[in-house]
């Protein structure tokens, strides 16, 4: 990653040993914070069970996951799209990730791709191109929604079932280690109602506020959590892929 010293937390920041959504609105609004916090919850834990060697850290962005892998790796290798507004100092390579990347193959041993597949318009591409540069029994590591609003538009083009990830993961050549549901009704409905609320003067943040906080609390208790799992199944807010090249 270049220009490393100058690197802070954007979306995520540890405290109390935990990976947490920012507190800081400028990186994550108040009405995705739930969110946020369930996927690098999933970071947390898989980085330390996979990561190894050299990353690449693909749709990086500011690189909010780099202090959750960092002391896991040798090295990081960081790809992006130039962005017209704000320069972004950290990347390696500027690349349109629809197209051929300009790595050599069997160059890394991990690839993290976080919040990016919907919106690469030739995904299929994108999927053998990561086996291709990713070296033998190396790991992929990712997360995609599925109920979620419209974002980035007009870059946002797909939402993907699990059967869709398994079938394009092992079109490419990868042998698929986990696909799982992140989050489901209750996360799901917090996030709709968060968004919209949130656009309410004067009372719309501090009601997404509490619908936010109370749905981590339910999801947390026995009944919570048992129903957000359940109904992942059928109605999940997204989803996390661990894929291996053999």
């Amino acid at each position: 990653m270049k220009n490393i010293e100058n690197w802070l937390p954007t979306k995520f920041d540890f405290r109390r040993g935990k990976l947490k959504a920012s507190k800081h609105s400028k990186h994550v609004s108040a009405s995705s914070r739930l969110i946020t916090n369930l996927i690098g919850k999933f970071y947390q834990r898989e980085l330390t069970n996979h990561a190894k060697g050299k990353l690449l850290d693909l749709g990086c962005g500011y690189v909010p996951l780099y202090s959750a892998y960092k002391d896991l790796i040798d090295d990081n290798y960081c790809v992006d799209w130039a962005d017209s507004i704000h320069k972004n100092d950290f990347l390696d390579l500027i690349a349109d990730l629809n197209e051929p990347l300009e790595i050599d193959s069997q160059s890394f041993d991990t690839i993290v791709l976080s919040d990016v597949l919907e919106h690469i318009r030739k995904p299929e591409l994108l999927w053998n191109e990561m086996y291709r540069v990713l070296k033998k029994e190396g790991k992929l590591l990712m997360n995609v929604p599925f109920f979620y609003w419209l974002h980035e538009e007009p870059y946002d083009y797909f939402r993907y079932t699990k059967h869709a990830l398994k079938a394009m993961a092992e079109e490419a050549g990868f042998k698929i280690i986990s696909i799982t549901p992140i989050g489901g009704v209750p996360e799901v409905l917090a996030d709709i109602f968060s968004e919209n609320i949130k656009l309410i003067p004067l009372i719309g943040k501090p009601i997404v506020k509490f619908i936010q906080w109370s749905t981590w609390i339910f999801i947390h208790t026995g009944l919570g959590r048992k129903y957000s799992k359940k109904s992942a199944n059928k109605f999940p807010y997204g989803y996390t892929v661990i894929a291996e090249k053999m």
